[in-house]
């Protein structure tokens, strides 16, 4: 199982004309496989794209896609990396949707399915990503 970053899904649901085509064969590949993961921020991201929350189930099928809650540790460990990026110099004073995103991924062992790898990687070098050539942009 993978947890599936939200920029994966509205690639695909957006037809990005850069993105799309490798996130649409890196995510079918891997429902291939069984369901993959998503969570309570993957969701409200991709509810910004819709109307209505049936808009959302009928995008996110459960039979596809496996809703998992974020642990309590992986919320704090999303406040650390976030106090780390302010120490940086990082001007947000919210939490990134990417700090929850990719600690919970990191709490549950599972992999990342994203294409925005530097921020991921910066935050949490434990964390296993699965994303494209650091020299890609082009679309397939």
């Amino acid at each position: 199982m993978v947890l599936v970053d939200s920029n994966v899904l509205l690639d695909v649901i957006t037809a990005d004309p850069i993105w799309s085509g490798w996130s649409a064969e890196a995510l079918q590949r891997h429902l291939d496989a069984g369901p993959a993961a998503i969570n309570a921020i993957v969701v409200a991201e991709i509810a910004f794209a819709v109307e209505r929350i049936e808009d959302v189930d009928n995008l996110l099928p459960s039979h596809l896609y496996r809703y998992l809650s974020i642990p309590r540790e992986a919320s704090f460990l999303a406040a650390r990396a976030h106090a780390a990026y302010r120490e940086r110099g990082g001007q947000r004073q919210m939490i990134l949707p990417d700090f929850l995103i990719g600690a919970h991924a990191l709490v549950a062992g599972i992999p990342l399915l994203t294409r925005d790898q530097r921020r991921y990687r910066q935050a949490f070098p434990g964390l296993t990503l699965i994303s494209p050539d650091p020299g890609a942009t082009a679309a397939r």
